[in-house]
């Protein structure tokens, strides 16, 4: 799906995803149900098979999900292999972060970090022994449907988009050699390569993920699109 076009709505609303959130927790709460699994399981068995392959677990690795929700790419991420205190997960949403924090407490994974952080405004807080690289911290950033929300914010009254400093600060963030892999349903593959492949961020392009296709109309696509970007190692 092309993003040409998309108008702010309420899925770019804090309000919105606090209520969400609020309910899934009072959902888990009563229920056990540990909500949604945006774009599926499918979709997150391949994200974790790509970080396998591409960056491997070990002991000093620092990876940050932004915009991690109930949390179920970190706890899948977990199950294969990476230690826990490798991983953090940031939500600007109070009611995402309390409920990641119960479902880890409910698996036994409790060393998994999360954090209330708005990843626009504020600096991600750092793993216990994270090593900063020319002030980068993070080996691997993962974005499963983030950027999609961010696109639908309603501008600022300079009549910017939120979306426009996000590329910038994840490359900044990003230690020389390390990878951003980013899932999206409103932007195509092309589209993302467009907003993160820029002289300023300096990202090139690493792999993405194929997915099933669907023809209709006589035109063929995906559901949603997962590309893998790499900030170039310092020479």
């Amino acid at each position: 799906m092309s993003a040409t076009g998309l108008q702010p709505s309420k899925l770019g609303t804090k309000e919105h995803w606090d209520n969400v959130y609020d309910e899934e927790l009072q959902n888990f709460g009563e229920f056990g149900d540990e909500g949604e699994i945006w774009f599926g399981e499918d979709s997150v068995d391949k994200l974790v098979n790509w970080a396998l392959q591409n960056v491997p677990p070990k002991n000093d690795l620092s990876i940050l999900e932004v915009g991690s929700g109930n949390g179920t790419l970190l706890f899948a991420l977990a199950e294969a292999g990476y230690t826990a205190d490798t991983l953090l997960g940031i939500d600007y949403s109070e009611g995402a972060i309390a409920l990641a924090s119960s479902i880890a407490k409910s698996r036994n994974r409790e060393g998994i970090q999360f954090h209330c952080c708005d990843f626009l405004n504020e600096e991600p807080p750092l793993l216990t022994n994270t090593r900063t690289v020319d002030g980068a911290a993070w080996d691997l950033i993962l974005d499963k449907g983030t950027f999609d929300a961010i696109a639908l914010m309603q501008k600022d009254n300079h009549g910017k988009a939120p979306i426009d400093g996000y590329p910038l600060r994840v490359a900044r963030l990003l230690k020389p050699g390390a990878h951003f892999l980013i899932t999206s349903c409103n932007f195509t593959e092309a589209e993302l390569q467009d907003k993160f492949m820029t002289p300023a961020t300096g990202l090139r392009y690493h792999s993405r993920i194929p997915y099933q296709t669907y023809t209709f109309g006589g035109r063929s696509g995906s559901i949603c699109s997962s590309v893998a970007f790499v900030k170039p190692a310092a020479t």
